[in-house]
């Protein structure tokens, strides 16, 4: 009966090989101006499921100095993005540039088939947004956008207890919070904060820097419909030290049955990304990753404890672990559809604080 078992066993292995899961990702780093790159690296570094292939930036002082820190080998070393792509052969590549320079990045991934994972937000336009879009289709590959928020639990309960359960009933408001008190006040690194107060970088202030997180999260949970309408005000409280950006933006987002108050802010007294969600019948509040309060129906507000995410949507690296493996196809937050709408609101933002004007997305 052993002998008979452990003969099935054999054949089942022979017959269903065990799933890659465990497999060590091959993964390549482009780009290191964007300062979340620094806590992405320690990350992965403390994983045993992934290994840093390659790391690629033009600016030779910057890799040797990422490198110091982090006890990487000169020989993964690039300056060059394609031959890093040509010679390490990652199987997705995470991105950390500016911005702006997030197209080049895919296009050149695209033509290699690998993967790619960005840091928020996907593109300075709707150009862009397309053009990534389109050779994203054109090289068989995924592109993921990654934010903060989207691995937040209580925004996991929101979507469960909001969306899915309807026990709010139709959403009527959305009201997202997000900043801090400023880049250079917080002490982003230089190159950093170079390129976040450059509008063609950047896209803008901090109506990109910010604004892209309620629109991600009002997309999701507005089942990707585009809004009606982008009305956005936006200014600059401190000239002298943002005097080519807004550091201070309000975008308004019409639905058919719905509205979205988008509050950008570099000015807020301290750190915050928080959400709000109203219905007919009851609301749910999420302030950063652990807090909830939810109040349904004549029921008093309680607060919750907002349950574990899935393994492989507890963060970034999980998430772009199980895209590579097959295991999940990107959807909601991560997506590039969800993105591509939040590149067209923050693009109609940007030229209704320019004319002064509500802009209408249908029109465009």
């Amino acid at each position: 009966m052993i002998r008979s078992f452990a003969g099935l066993i054999t054949l089942s292995c022979f017959l269903f090989p065990p799933i890659a899961a465990a497999q060590t990702l091959r993964l390549a780093i482009a780009g290191l101006t964007h300062g979340h790159v620094s806590g992405f690296l320690r990350s992965a570094q403390g994983r045993g499921d992934v290994q840093i292939a390659g790391i690629f930036d033009p600016d030779p002082a910057l890799l040797a100095s990422y490198a110091k820190a982090g006890g990487f080998a000169k020989d993964i070393l690039y300056t060059d993005l394609a031959k890093m792509l040509d010679a390490v052969k990652p199987e997705a590549v995470a991105t950390f540039t500016d911005t702006y320079s997030h197209a080049g990045v895919v296009e050149a991934c695209a033509a290699r088939h690998i993967h790619v994972m960005m840091e928020k937000p996907l593109a300075v336009s709707v150009k862009q947004a397309r053009s990534i879009q389109q050779a994203a289709a054109r090289g068989a590959i995924q592109v993921i956008v990654n934010y903060e928020t989207t691995w937040y639990k209580s925004h996991g309960e929101i979507w469960n207890l909001i969306h899915e359960r309807k026990a709010a009933g139709e959403i009527r408001k959305m009201v997202a919070m997000d900043g801090h008190q400023g880049p250079k006040e917080i002490g982003v690194q230089p190159e950093f904060l170079a390129w976040l107060g450059d509008p063609v970088k950047n896209g803008g202030g901090a109506l990109f820097d910010f604004g892209c997180y309620g629109a991600n999260l009002m997309t999701w949970l507005m089942d990707n419909r585009r809004p009606l309408k982008v009305t956005a005000l936006a200014q600059t409280i401190k000239p002298a030290i943002y005097p080519r950006v807004d550091d201070e933006a309000t975008i308004l987002l019409e639905y058919p049955k719905a509205q979205g108050i988008i509050q950008a802010s570099w000015n807020w007294p301290y750190s915050r990304k928080d959400l709000e969600v109203y219905g007919q019948t009851g609301y749910a509040i999420a302030t950063g990753n652990d807090g909830l309060r939810v109040k349904l129906g004549d029921a008093p507000e309680e607060a919750r404890t907002p349950g574990d995410r899935a393994p492989d949507e507890r963060d970034s690296i999980s998430y772009l672990a199980a895209v590579v493996r097959g295991r999940i196809k990107p959807s909601g937050l991560s997506a590039l559809e969800n993105n591509v709408i939040v590149t067209e609101i923050l693009e109609a933002a940007r030229d209704s604080v320019r004319t002064g004007k509500t802009i209408t997305l249908e029109a465009r």
